[in-house]
């Protein structure tokens, strides 16, 4: 076994007592919010008797231990429960929200991607000035919180300017341009601070490979600027990029929540709150195991990337 392989395999490894750790936590946290969501389910029903018989039909009457396994021994085999209210199976709704809510981050990391990386270059490579402007850029965007740059951008784009609609959803599939529309205020809302922190992470990382012998090395062979810069410096600081880039990825599935709610998106966020305010924990409880363990897989991938873009990860394995 190479020394890279090994490197796949111990990160797989480690990952699986993380998502262990992760579905305990999200089942008993669950269960410490306030309220009873059986009482909540039965409204004016809510009588001692069948509070007990609903209680015992769900299952919620067992001990913990017992409602985890049958509950995650469920999970492992595709079944994630069923909805307390519409009896609806939680992978039906997942299978409907969390589309949206993969369309939203994929598309607004994306688009901090395209930005973020190109500006950090920029003021990396350019003058004093485009490093002022970039910092305060990075400053200021990262201040910004997501809901309040939703908030001022539907007051620009559909108060004044006319030009997007505030709120709504229509599916890709439906109508391509429409969804576009729909997408682009909450997209903006949530890439914002992300390009901020790939342009910070970028520019840091092209400042130190600029002082390498291999670029003193490389212009004194007479190559481009361009061709040293994009093609040489930029790939020896891939390694930070890509890690920032899938932790970021990470961190905007739980920002969705937000953008979810201000634009009205039914996305898992927006599902998620709903459920939270009827206390339809196995919603919750549902709908939080599948972000949670979505981030820990993108940050598997990135580990995984990360040490095949860097080849010093054979030579620490190796030892």
């Amino acid at each position: 076994m190479t020394a890279r392989l090994a490197y796949v395999g111990r990160r797989i490894l480690l990952t699986i007592p993380v998502l262990i750790a992760t579905s305990i936590f999200v089942f008993l946290l669950i269960r410490l919010v306030p309220g009873d969501p059986v009482q909540t389910m039965l409204g004016i029903r809510a009588t001692p008797d069948n509070v007990a018989t609903v209680r015992a039909q769900l299952g919620l009457d067992k001990p913990l231990p017992e409602q985890y396994w049958t509950w995650i021994t469920g999970v492992l085999h595709g079944d994630l429960g069923q909805d307390f209210i519409s009896h609806e199976p939680i992978t039906s709704l997942l299978g409907v929200s969390l589309p949206i809510t993969l369309e939203l981050t994929v598309l607004a990391m994306l688009l901090a991607v395209l930005v973020g990386v190109p500006l950090g270059v920029l003021a990396a490579v350019k003058g004093r000035w485009t490093r002022r402007i970039s910092g305060g850029f990075v400053v200021a965007a990262i201040s910004i919180p997501e809901f309040w740059l939703g908030i001022m951008l539907v007051l620009l784009f559909t108060g004044v300017l006319h030009l997007l609609p505030p709120n709504g959803w229509v599916p890709i599939t439906q109508d391509v341009g429409l969804n576009i529309t729909y997408m682009i205020l909450p997209v903006l809302a949530l890439a914002l601070g992300q390009t901020a922190y790939l342009l910070r992470t970028t520019r840091a990382a092209m400042l130190g490979t600029a002082g390498e012998p291999y670029v003193a090395f490389l212009h004194a062979k007479g190559l481009r600027t361009r061709t040293v810069i994009y093609l040489h410096m930029l790939r020896n600081a891939s390694g930070p990029i890509v890690t920032v880039a899938g932790i970021q990825f990470g961190v905007l599935l739980g920002g969705a929540i937000v953008v979810e709610n201000l634009f009205a998106l039914p996305g898992v966020g927006r599902m998620v709150v709903g459920a939270i305010s009827n206390r339809n924990y196995v919603v919750v409880q549902g709908g939080v195991l599948v972000i949670a363990t979505l981030f820990i897989l993108v940050n598997l991938l990135t580990d995984i990337v990360h040490g095949l873009l860097d080849p010093r990860v054979e030579e620490a394995v190796a030892r």
